[in-house]
């Protein structure tokens, strides 16, 4: 039986093009819906960047498609993709909005750390944010550590809650041909919460400087400090930092390196490591977020403490010594991929994500028909 077309519209910082990996992730979803000739929207909540001037307006935007939507299309589920600070104080006043307005909405929770974001909140905005949460149709999370937050903390009925750790786009045959020096990848804003810093410190180690290797950190921030740091660091002629890279260069380098490494301090669930799967590298990442439900330790993947550079340059230079192992790796990584992480066997839980809030909300029509 065919179901039927759920019309959604998506509400993310940033919209596609600025909102980082919630936008990149929102922009596989609506391309991937775009192939069965369903089209979902977006709407920027924030602009390119937070602005004391033009965020307010983007958000009365937002809050006015919203109006509108309830009234030419009441059957529309509203799809809030929510993180901390400031993310978390414009989406309280969207769902507020979604609330009274009548409005299908599910929550969906990005943050690295929602856990300390809400410690750091007054006991009167935690209630403001755990009526947010209880108040969705749905909420769907990255993981099982805030699946336990929103049911434990938040008080979130569980039947509620839906862990979905993210997904990306099969690339395709992704074998690696035979070549030389390996290729180590980094994708994500470069900064210290990423771990760049680590990854620096570790590949100027000596065990990293005796083998040959080519190295390329890609992602916005603070680009001249790390570039700095590399020529301070003598691996300018190694490394290469060449900003902000769209998706057709992304892709570029996804395809060339034969390393992933991510050595975040804290994440929700990387759409880089998920990258990197898919094209069937050798992955490097740290025990943070849901990253621990995604890799299996030395068999999907290689696990090295949060800022221990020297266990990190250890396990960089243990895969380039060792090709076979990097092979295994590779190919493990990419067959985990497509069993848990391709849109293929994304978007179906998704759909039920969906089904289940408008079949929620029959019930509650029929219900509330009854009393009357």
């Amino acid at each position: 039986m065919t179901r039927p077309v759920v019309p959604v519209r998506h509400y993310g910082p940033g919209g596609l093009e600025s909102g980082g990996g919630i936008g990149r992730f929102i922009g596989y979803v609506v391309n991937e819906v775009a192939k069965e000739g369903v089209r979902h929207l977006v709407v920027d909540t924030r602009g390119p960047r937070w602005s004391p001037l033009t965020s307010p307006l983007r958000l009365l935007a937002a809050l006015a498609v919203m109006v509108q939507d309830r009234l030419v299309a009441p059957e529309r589920i509203h799809h809030i993709h929510v993180a901390g600070r400031g993310s978390t104080l414009r989406k309280l006043i969207l769902t507020a909005a979604a609330r009274r307005l009548g409005c299908q909405h599910v929550l969906h929770l990005h943050d690295y750390d929602y856990a300390s974001e809400l410690e750091r909140h007054s006991p009167r905005l935690r209630s403001m944010v755990r009526t947010m949460f209880r108040g969705a149709d749905a909420v769907v999370v990255l993981g099982l550590n805030d699946r336990r937050l929103v049911i434990e903390t938040l008080d979130v009925a569980a039947d509620q809650v839906a862990v979905l750790n993210n997904c990306v786009p099969d690339p395709g045959d992704c074998t690696k041909a035979a070549r030389g020096a390996p290729l180590i990848l980094f994708l994500g804003r470069l900064s210290q919460r990423k771990g760049v810093p680590d990854l620096l410190a570790a590949l100027a180690r000596p065990e990293m400087t005796a083998l040959a290797w080519r190295a390329v950190l890609a992602g916005d921030g603070d680009v001249a400090h790390y570039r700095s740091s590399v020529e301070s660091l003598e691996l300018k002629d190694r490394v290469e930092l060449p900003g902000w890279l769209d998706e057709e260069h992304t892709a570029h380098f996804l395809r060339s390196a034969d390393i992933l490494v991510l050595p975040s301090h804290a994440e929700g669930m990387s759409m880089a490591v998920l990258e990197g799967l898919a094209h069937g590298l050798a992955v490097i990442t740290t025990r943070v977020g849901a990253h621990e439900e995604v890799i299996t330790d030395g068999s999907t993947g290689v696990f090295v403490p949060v800022g221990d550079a020297a266990s990190l340059s250890s396990a960089l230079a243990g895969l380039i010594r060792d090709g076979k192992r990097r092979d295994a790796l590779s190919r493990a990584a990419r067959t985990h991929f497509l069993r848990r992480f391709s849109m293929t066997v994304y978007m179906p839980l998704l759909k039920d994500v969906y089904d289940k809030v408008r079949e929620r909300r029959r019930r509650e029509a029929t219900t509330s028909g009854a009393r009357a």
